[in-house]
């Protein structure tokens, strides 16, 4: 009964997504020989009511067919008309879902730094592209060792995306990690952590510095699973355990402001301890939570 319950939610996502997908991809056109950056940013407004009812839509249904028990807690504050920026531990597909759940339409419209392999995905992979979410290569070391000009096309990218921030409200989601926690991984990294892996801080720390004060903060995000192993699949199938959702606003230390990550040795180890403390102390929640 639960894979039959999987199958029918896999066609309702499939349904919702080429339901919008059509006014997604006409504005789209429109969008590509629109000759003015004026005229481009309406559009890309417009888009992005276009894609919060389409997440809109996936919500509703979830909601009602597959009845996830989530605990959320949220601070007080959130506003649809700031910027924000979103960082959170990742152990599944399923966390994107969840994110949505407790913050769709309490803040801006999300956008996600995703794996560039993503944009051939069919269908979605477009819109994305369309929303103008930011695409990161992510080189391995031994790539970056032999040319490191390389890391530049990241953040080049995470440039773009904090110059079209500066022009509308925008949550930016990072999950700091890099990838979906698995324990295979947390041994190959040889993380400190229990319940995760080591956070990356140079995406994080360029979008504070390329934001600055614009940023009404940071909402530090902690998603506690019951169950050891989620999967996005188990989700749709409505055999997902119960999910905490607990998110933090962090206000920005002036020291912060105007730093640069990549040039800067003292403040690039700044920032990592200030990452790594807000890890420690995510990881003892979780432990808390177990």
């Amino acid at each position: 009964m639960s894979t039959l319950k999987g199958l029918v939610s896999i066609l309702l996502l499939v349904l919702s997504t080429l339901f919008w997908a059509v006014p997604l991809y006409a504005l789209t056109l429109l969008k590509l020989v629109t000759p003015t950056r004026r005229l481009r940013l309406r559009l890309l407004g417009a888009l992005n009511r276009i894609a919060l009812a389409w997440i809109g839509t996936n919500l509703w249904w979830m909601r009602r067919w597959l009845k996830p028990r989530l605990d959320i807690h949220l601070p007080e504050g959130l506003s649809p008309h700031q910027w924000w920026l979103v960082i959170s531990n990742h152990r599944s597909w399923t966390d994107i879902f969840l994110l949505q759940m407790a913050l769709h339409r309490r803040i801006p419209m999300p956008r996600f730094f995703l794996k560039r392999e993503l944009i051939w995905l069919p269908v979605i992979g477009l819109a994305w592209w369309a929303l103008e979410f930011p695409f990161m290569r992510r080189y391995n070391r031994d790539a970056l060792a032999r040319n490191p000009t390389l890391a530049m096309r990241d953040r080049q990218e995470t440039e773009r995306l904090c110059e079209r921030a500066q022009q509308m409200p925008m949550a930016i989601y990072n999950f700091v990690e890099g990838t979906r926690f698995t324990t295979a991984k947390q041994r190959m990294q040889n993380s400190p952590y229990r319940h995760l892996l080591r956070p990356k801080a140079g995406g994080t720390a360029q979008v504070v510095s390329l934001l600055g004060r614009r940023l009404n903060g940071v909402l530090d995000v902690t998603l506690g699973y019951t169950r050891e192993c989620p999967s996005f699949w188990d989700f749709l199938c409505g055999r997902e355990a119960a999910v905490s959702l607990y998110a933090r606003r962090l206000d920005l230390p002036n020291w912060m402001h105007g730093g640069d990550y990549h040039q800067d040795p003292q403040y690039k180890e700044r920032f990592q301890r200030w990452l790594n403390a807000l890890w420690q102390d995510k990881d003892q929640f979780l432990d808390s939570l177990h």
